[in-house]
């Protein structure tokens, strides 16, 4: 990787990203709203984090998976996040070669890593509602960090191999990225070469870690539902329907924005559209996450009220 990343080097040096607006006017507004979104996606991760390790009663593995999905969102939004603020207010809009490379592979890596962890998170609550009586014997403490370590090796696997395909193409005379920061389809755009591996590839690896995860939650949620309506208690009902709820509404907004980012043919590639639905998977939906996860879950509120209103 590094042999073909040297090689390219000597033809591209740098390249040039797109800012979010040219408008004067709006540079420092936007500027203030995107700070203030990054530093709230901060927060609300980090309090999740802490506030689920220190609290005794929010040790199952639901908020494990939920702590790992938190650390993803931190650097999922740290690595797109500040170089978009310095180009708001840059004169040269430039990010080095290695910088693309970086930023790009960490990026790929968080996207797959995501997909997979939301599926092992259905998983998670497919054997919670659906067969509760054997759910502590299989989601044990040996399972849960496999699971977590699989998300993770699966999303970095992915994304070296786009990475190594996508940097040993040859980028010309043109180093204009018409996008906000390095990724995969704006980069096959502005080559010289021909992509048709690279597509192939993005197709190929997305069903695998794109559409099979993505069909697989689905496929639990139709047991999660089907058994929820079975149940006879009220309270039972609601507070299956409230976790699984949160779940749900984070897949089907995460998937959504990144199955029509990456999975599907290049001939419907817009730049105009995919800039805006990749706005909608790299900052909205990690600000997202914390209030989804805790505003309709009884036990973090609880966890929330017992460490910070008891103790003023």
């Amino acid at each position: 990787m590094n042999q073909i990343i040297t090689m390219n080097q000597t033809s591209v040096k740098d390249f040039s990203i797109l800012a979010l607006t040219d408008h004067p006017d709006l540079k420092i507004a936007l500027f203030c709203a995107l700070l203030l979104i990054y530093l709230l996606t901060l927060a609300g991760n980090i309090i999740i984090i802490l506030i689920s390790h220190l609290d005794t009663n929010l040790q199952a593995p639901m908020y494990f998976f939920l702590r790992n999905l938190s650390f993803l969102d931190i650097f999922y939004t740290s690595t797109t996040m500040p170089k978009m603020l310095q180009l708001l207010l840059a004169k040269k809009r430039l990010i080095s070669f290695s910088g693309c490379v970086a930023q790009m592979y960490i990026f790929i890596a968080l996207v797959g890593t995501e997909c997979v962890l939301l599926a092992v998170m259905s998983y998670d609550r497919f054997l919670a509602v659906c067969n509760p009586l054997r759910y502590s014997s299989i989601m044990n403490h040996m399972l849960c960090p496999i699971l977590a370590g699989i998300s993770w090796l699966s999303g970095l696997v992915n994304s070296v191999v786009h990475t190594v395909f996508t940097f040993r193409l040859h980028f010309c005379d043109s180093n204009t990225i018409n996008y906000f920061y390095c990724d995969i389809p704006p980069i096959l755009s502005i080559s010289c070469d021909n992509t048709t591996v690279n597509e192939t590839l993005l197709l190929s690896i997305g069903v695998f870690i794109g559409w099979t995860p993505f069909l697989c939650i689905m496929v639990s949620y139709i047991y999660i539902i089907l058994t929820i309506i079975k149940m006879k208690s009220t309270e039972g009902k609601q507070k299956a329907f409230s976790t699984c709820s949160s779940h749900l509404t984070v897949v089907i907004l995460y998937f959504g924005s990144v199955l029509f980012s990456y999975v599907r043919p290049t001939s419907s590639y817009s730049m105009a559209k995919d800039r805006l639905i990749s706005v909608l998977y790299s900052i909205v939906c990690p600000m997202l996450n914390p209030v989804i996860y805790t505003l309709k879950n009884q036990d973090f509120k609880n966890a929330l009220h017992r460490k910070f209103i008891n103790r003023q």
